[in-house]
Parts: structure tokens; sequence; C-alpha cells
């Protein structure tokens, strides 16, 4: 009976020692978590110049996309006057130009029992590239501009009953954006 007794109160302790292992590991996972990372924390000031005129200018572009469609859809046979409304799933981009550097070592040792160990170490730094404008400021080089992408199309025109001018309306959107036909809706409008 005391042979149980040693063993029950040895496996007490070694439960108490595993549950203090598994608070150590939950207080270090949960400092790793808060540390900080420079990509995601750290915005530089060029990228947050970037991302606004980016949002701004994809809200102008949808508007002129918007004006220049109304006008030629109100040229069409049969719509009359039309408002449209044009609906984004992402908003343009700017991708600014980045000067990389990467450096790499690697060294091989032979320890004296006959093994070799091989290390190698590398490392890589990233930086926007500016230009100077008339005005002397830098600005970010901007080597590509990605155009918003569309999500629906909304047509209000006073044909916009008549099956045949619906269809037109269609059409041209269809040829004019790459959105699914199903994201197009077109509608009659109230006459005011």
């Amino acid at each position: 009976m005391k042979d149980w007794k040693e063993i029950g109160a040895s496996l007490e302790k070694l439960k108490k020692k595993d549950n203090l292992f598994i608070l150590i590991l939950v207080g270090v996972l949960l400092m790793v978590i808060t540390i900080p990372v420079d990509k995601k924390e750290g915005k530089k000031e060029e990228d947050v110049i970037v991302e606004s005129t980016s949002t701004e200018q994809g809200t102008d572009s949808v508007e002129k996309m918007e004006q220049r469609l109304e006008k030629i859809l109100g040229k069409v046979e049969g719509v009359g006057e039309v408002s449209v409304m044009i609906t984004l799933k992402s908003s343009g981009e700017k991708v600014v130009e980045k000067d990389l550097e990467s450096s790499g070592n690697s060294t091989e040792e032979a320890d004296s029992q006959g093994g070799t160990r091989k290390t190698t170490d590398s490392s890589k730094k990233e930086e926007t590239v500016f230009y100077s404008n008339e005005s002397g400021s830098n600005e970010p080089y901007v080597i590509k501009e990605m155009e918003p992408e569309i999500e629906g199309v909304l047509v209000i025109a006073e044909g916009g009953d008549n099956p045949s001018v619906e269809k037109n309306i269609s059409d041209a959107i269809l040829a004019l954006f790459s959105i699914d036909a199903h994201k197009i809706k077109v509608m009659k409008s109230v006459n005011e």
C-alpha cells in the first residue's frame, strides 16, 4: 500500500510541474505574439502617401467612368436620360519602386570527430526609391498603376423597360468592363 501512496504523490508532483510548464509556455507565447513586426506596424510616410492618393484617385476614376458611361449610353437609341452607378471590389493601387539589397555568408566547419557543420547567414534590406518633382519635394517612384476592380454596375434609364434597350446597355457594359453579366442591373427611371 505504501508503494501506491508514493506513486500517487509522485504523480501529483509531476502534474503540478506540468501545469507550471504549460503556464510558462503560454506566457512565452503571449510575449511572442505581442512583439511588433516592422512590416505590419511601422508604415513609412511614403507608403501612407501612396495609399491615400490611391483611394482618392479610385473615387475620382469611378466618378469619371460613371460620367463617361452616362454620356455614351445617352446617345444610344431608346435609352433616353440615364444615370449610372459603379461599385468597386477594390480601389486602384500604385506599386512603388524598391531598392533591394541582399547579402549572404556560408561557413562550413569540420569537427575533430569527422562531422561537418554548415552555417548560412543572409540578410535583406528594402528601401523605397524617391525622385524630386517640379516643386522640389521627394515623391516615391511609381512603376505600375493598377486600375480599380469593378464589382457591379447599375443603370437607370428612361428606356430601361424595353428588353432590346436593356440588352444593348448590358452588352455595352460587358464590352467595356470585365465583369459578369449578372453584376449588371438595368432599370427604368421614374418620370418626374
